[in-house]
């Protein structure tokens, strides 16, 4: 089972999103990817994932230029419809779904507001990924 999950800059939600389903299952085969790849990810992000003891420290942003030629069982965007614009893959896809999220990269105040925010969007994506591998990608294990 192959899964690639898409955004923008490849920096938090689907950086969070992969670590999230690499732990449920690591049999599965999960990327990342986003359309203006970020310098680096998050170190927001790393901080909260790791708060759910998940390390994505390693993790780097990667471009979905870099995954066309492949083939996934599931494409999911990740992109906040109202805000951006979601990368689209034309890649061989069985599944395509969207989840949408907000983006905490763009949430302003003090570094505790920020953090409340990234903390938020992590356990939604926690939520939503669970519920996807748990109705979808497990059963297809089966």
């Amino acid at each position: 089972m192959r899964v690639l999950i898409l955004c923008t800059g490849n920096s938090c939600r689907s950086q969070m999103a992969e670590g999230f389903l690499k732990s449920f299952d690591p049999t599965v085969e999960v990327f990342s990817a986003g359309t203006k790849a970020a310098p680096k990810v998050s170190s927001r992000a790393v901080r909260v994932m790791k708060e759910a003891d998940i390390d994505i420290s390693t993790h780097y942003p990667k471009t979905v230029d870099q995954f066309i030629a492949q083939s996934f069982d599931y494409v999911i965007t990740v992109c906040d419809n109202a805000k951006e614009t979601c990368p689209v893959f034309t890649g061989n896809v069985v599944h395509r779904m969207h989840i949408s999220f907000d983006d905490p990269a763009e949430a302003t105040g003090s570094d505790e507001e920020v953090l409340l925010v990234f903390r938020r969007v992590r356990d939604q994506i926690k939520r939503d990924f669970q519920r996807l591998y748990t109705d979808h990608i497990a059963k297809g294990l089966s």
